[in-house]
C-alpha cells in the first residue's frame, strides 16, 4: 500500500489535470486554479524541509569534517542564524539601517556580485573552447559569431546596413528554427516523462526503495 497510494493519487491528479485543459467550462478553470494554490502550499511547506536538510547536512560537516569543511559549515551556520535573528522585526525587512539590510547590503549582494562576475571568465573559456577551428560547423559558428559581434561596432555605409539586415535574417530564421526546435524537444521530453510519472513507470519522487 505504501507504493500503491502515492502512484495512485499521482495517477488521478495528473488525469484530471490533462481533462482539464481539454474541458472549457468554469468548473475546469476552477479545478486549474486551485491545483495551482495546492502547489504554492506544497512549496511553502517543503521550505522548512530543504532548511533541515541544509542546516543538518550542515552540522554533520561541522562535526565530522575536518579543515576548510569545518570553517565553511560553521560560516553557513551563523550565517544562517544571524539572518533569522535579524529579521525577527517585520520592520527590519524595510528599514534603513538595520542588521538585515546591512547583511543584504554588504554580505548578500557582493556575495551575489562576485559569483556572477565569474561567470564571465566561464564564457569566455566555453567561446574559445567553441570557437576553435576544427570542423566546418565549428567554422560556421565562428563566422556566424562575428559577423553578429560586428553589429555592435560602427561600420560606415553600405556595410553597416548590410551587416544588420544579415544579423537580422540569422536572428530571424536560422536562429528562430533552432530556438524552436530546442523547444519542440525540450516539450516532447516534458510529455514523455511526465506520462512516465502518471503511468508509475517513473517513482524517484517516492525516494529510495
Amino acid at each position: 500500500m505504501r507504493k500503491q497510494i502515492p502512484v495512485a493519487i499521482v495517477f488521478i491528479c495528473g488525469i484530471v489535470m490533462i481533462a482539464q485543459y481539454f474541458i472549457p467550462h468554469a468548473a475546469s478553470q476552477w479545478v486549474f486554479t486551485y491545483a495551482n494554490d495546492f502547489v504554492i502550499v506544497i512549496g511553502i511547506v517543503a521550505l522548512p524541509l530543504g532548511i533541515y536538510s541544509l542546516m543538518a547536512s550542515t552540522v554533520r560537516k561541522a562535526t565530522r569534517g575536518g579543515g576548510a569543511e569545518v570553517f565553511y559549515a560553521l560560516t553557513t551556520i551563523v550565517g544562517y542564524l544571524f539572518m533569522i535573528v535579524a529579521g525577527v522585526k517585520r520592520e527590519s525587512f524595510t528599514s534603513q539601517g538595520s542588521a538585515l539590510q546591512y547583511a543584504f547590503q554588504h554580505v548578500v549582494i557582493p556575495c551575489q556580485a562576485t559569483l556572477f562576475s565569474m561567470l564571465a571568465f566561464y564564457i569566455a573559456s566555453a567561446a574559445y573552447r567553441a570557437f576553435r577551428v576544427r570542423t566546418v560547423l565549428a567554422s560556421l559558428l565562428l563566422v556566424t559569431a562575428f559577423v553578429i559581434m560586428l553589429r555592435i561596432i560602427p561600420l560606415p555605409e553600405p556595410l553597416s546596413t548590410w551587416n544588420s539586415e544579415l544579423v537580422r535574417w540569422i536572428l530571424a530564421v536560422p536562429n528562430m528554427a533552432a530556438k524552436r526546435a530546442i523547444i519542440m524537444g525540450v516539450a516532447l521530453g516534458a510529455i514523455a516523462y511526465s506520462m512516465k510519472i502518471i503511468l508509475g513507470i517513473e517513482r524517484g519522487y517516492m525516494g529510495r526503495g
